[in-house]
């Protein structure tokens, strides 16, 4: 299983329609699962199993360190 959190740049099996665009930002998890197109800043919500399904790679990880 991949491991994914919020703010996670992603990439989808499927292209987006709008710039053949494949990699998303997740923006809401829970239950479901809220991705934003990084191509036309569409927003799409799966519940997880889809999601986990449709799901290809982790591109670049959210930063998790704080700068205090």
């Amino acid at each position: 299983m991949i491991e994914y959190d919020i703010d996670d740049i992603i990439e989808m099996k499927k292209e987006h329609p709008c710039y053949k665009s494949k990699q998303w930002k997740i923006i809401r998890m829970g239950a479901d699962i809220k991705i934003k197109c990084l191509g036309c800043g569409a927003a799409v919500m799966f519940d997880r199993s889809d999601f986990e399904k449709k799901l290809k790679k982790v591109i670049k990880r959210a930063s998790t360190e704080s700068n205090d």
